[in-house]
This record gives C-alpha cells, sequence and structure tokens, in this order.
C-alpha cells in the first residue's frame, strides 16, 4: 500500500471566538421564533480543536438554517482536544461536543456520564505525515526515523501497536515528544522526521506554510481504523431531553450531507462565521478530505453507526492500548437517534 499524497495548499488553523456560551444548562440566553412560531432552544457544541475544515458543515449548517429548522439556536465553540470536550460535556459546561472516539472510550470507562450519538468519520484520521523527500511508502520505512507525538492523545496511545501489526518493533522508531500546538513546527524545523497527526486537517496546514508536498501513511490504510469524530453528549440530557438530540443529531447530519454537495458554500459560510479561520483555499482542502472519511458510500447518514464498527474499534483498544473497559457498545454509544436517518 502506498501512503497518500497532499497536494493541497493549506494554512495554520486560528482560535475562533463564538460570543458567550449558550449552553442549555446555562441562562438560556435568547430565543428567537422558530418555525411554527416556536421558541429557538440556545445549544452549544465544543469542538474537538480550534476550527478547521472538519467543521465547515456546523458553520453551513447554522448560515443555512438547518439548525433553526430543527429549532436550535447553535453557538460553535472551539475545543482544546478531544479529551478535554469530553470533559466539558461530562460537566455540563457544554450540550454537546464534537470529539474524537478512542478519547471518548477512555473518558466513560473511568466513569464520565457521556455518550456517543453518532460518529461522523467512519474512517479514522490518524496518521503519520511527513515530507515527501523522505521517500516513506510504509511503516517499515519508518524505522530508525524520529517521529513527534502527544502525550495522552489517541494517536500517541495506538502508534506503537499500529507499527507491531505492520511488522515493525516499536523500539525502532524514536517517539519525540512534543505540545499538540507544536507538532507542524516540529517538522518544518527538522526536528523530527515525521509527526503523528491528522492527515485531513495538518498536512494541508504544512503545504501551506511551507510550500512543500506533505505524504502521510493513514493508520485505517495499514490495517488500523478506529472510528473517529463524531457528537457527544451528556447521559442526563440523553435521559431529560431526548427530542433536542435527536433534532441535533438530525441537523448535524443533514448539515453534512448538504455541505458535501455545496462545499464552496460550506468553505464560504465558515470563512464568514469563524473568527480566524484557515484560509479558504486550506478549508477546501481540509473539507474535501473530510468527506472521503465520513463513508457516505456504506451509511445511511453520516451519524449512523453499527455496533460491529464500535465492537471492532473497542475490542482493537482493549488488545493493543491501555484502554482497560468493556466492549459493550451500548456502553458507549447510543444509536438510536440515527435510526429514522
Amino acid at each position: 500500500m502506498r501512503g497518500v499524497k497532499i497536494g493541497v495548499s493549506l494554512a495554520v488553523a486560528g482560535v475562533v471566538a463564538t460570543g458567550a456560551s449558550a449552553c442549555g444548562q446555562g441562562d438560556g440566553g435568547s430565543a428567537d421564533p422558530g418555525e411554527g412560531g416556536d421558541e429557538l432552544t440556545p445549544v452549544t457544541v465544543t469542538l474537538n480543536w480550534v476550527p478547521y475544515g472538519e467543521h465547515a458543515p456546523f458553520y453551513y449548517g447554522v448560515e443555512q438554517g438547518i439548525f433553526e429548522e430543527e429549532g436550535i439556536d447553535l453557538t460553535i465553540q472551539p475545543g482544546n482536544g478531544s479529551g478535554n470536550t469530553v470533559q466539558q460535556v461530562a460537566q455540563g459546561n457544554t450540550d454537546f461536543g464534537w470529539a474524537d472516539t478512542p478519547p471518548l472510550a477512555n473518558a466513560i470507562s473511568s466513569g464520565m456520564p457521556v455518550k456517543s450519538v453518532g460518529v461522523f468519520l467512519q474512517t479514522g484520521p490518524s496518521s503519520v505525515e511527513f515530507f515527501s523527500d523522505q521517500q516513506i511508502t510504509e511503516p517499515a520505512d519508518l524505522v530508525g526515523k524520529t517521529v513527534g507525538g502527544t502525550p495522552g492523545d489517541a494517536m500517541y496511545g495506538t502508534f506503537p501497536a499500529w507499527l507491531e501489526i505492520n511488522g515493525v518493533d516499536p523500539a525502532d522508531v524514536t517517539v519525540v515528544n512534543v505540545d499538540a500546538a507544536g507538532k507542524i513546527a516540529a517538522l518544518i524545523e527538522g526536528r523530527v522526521d515525521a509527526i503523528q497527526g491528522f492527515h485531513h486537517d495538518q498536512a494541508p496546514t504544512i503545504e501551506n506554510q511551507t510550500g512543500t508536498q506533505v505524504d502521510a501513511l493513514p493508520f485505517a490504510d495499514f490495517g488500523m481504523n478506529l472510528l473517529g469524530t463524531g457528537l457527544v453528549v451528556n447521559d442526563a440530557t440523553i435521559e431529560g431531553d431526548p427530542d433536542l438530540v435527536e433534532a441535533m443529531v438530525r441537523a448535524t447530519s443533514r448539515s453534512f450531507l448538504e455541505a458535501a454537495d455545496d462545499r464552496e458554500a460550506a468553505v464560504a459560510a465558515m470563512a464568514e462565521g469563524a473568527e480566524q479561520a484557515p484560509d479558504e483555499n486550506v478549508l477546501a482542502a481540509q473539507l474535501d478530505a473530510t468527506i472521503e472519511l465520513l463513508g457516505l458510500d456504506q451509511a445511511p447518514a453520516p451519524s449512523v453507526n453499527t455496533e460491529q464498527q464500535w465492537v471492532d474499534t473497542l475490542t482493537f483498544l482493549s488488545e493493543n492500548t491501555d484502554f482497560d473497559g468493556a466492549v459493550t457498545s451500548t456502553d458507549y454509544w447510543d444509536g438510536s437517534f440515527g435510526e429514522d436517518l
């Protein structure tokens, strides 16, 4: 198998300022009339990171009135890693989170009262990224290389197992610990040969900064596909306001589907709606790569998962990482909100 060629330009993602929280557990904010005169429910969603192209469908859905049609007045907030986002959902500081599945599974196994209500990136974006002049085409080419990784994130924990299932002794690859915000700089400055990262986000960013082609070895192309990012909600919200959860899942799914069909408008909506958003060329590249990971040719809707997908992800984490939770899918995922999509 060959690495992914990333041949599009990108820029550094910036922090978005979205204004005051409209979290449903807070003061409720202002409510505007929705369809049929109904009031809109203020809802916050906290992203897994600062806004990048994967998040464009949220901004598109707001701009197009999709969330309003479901009775939702949506506020989009930047995140600081999936683990932190899940914690914010667990603590009731945000209504919904957008988070990666492995950190979510670890959080639930540690006792946090949250669940996934649908993973959208059904092909995980975890990868090893590098400049093309490294001539890396398979995991074995990483032997003797230095790879930047961030302790505590999903890729750092699964990287050794990914090497092993591809016949590479992890001891033969040097992992250099770097802060999440410093990985790109470490690669550009030559302090590492490659970095662990989400190829649909970081690779185009690096190309835009350097003008140099970036390639990637997606984990999913080499024997390890784990469910990626999706919607997370507190158990109390599922129990106390299932109609809101259903509306949020439906609106988000529709936003992703329509954004996939109108990518230029989705990019424009995010460029307008997110302060300090990446360059529009970057957004377009990131969104295109995101859509390839949604599995739209397999699932009836972006957020619809199967029990087998969850069991496979949890089993891999249990057998190959320090994850010690059960592998019962319903402990981590409530798929009932996608049944009618």
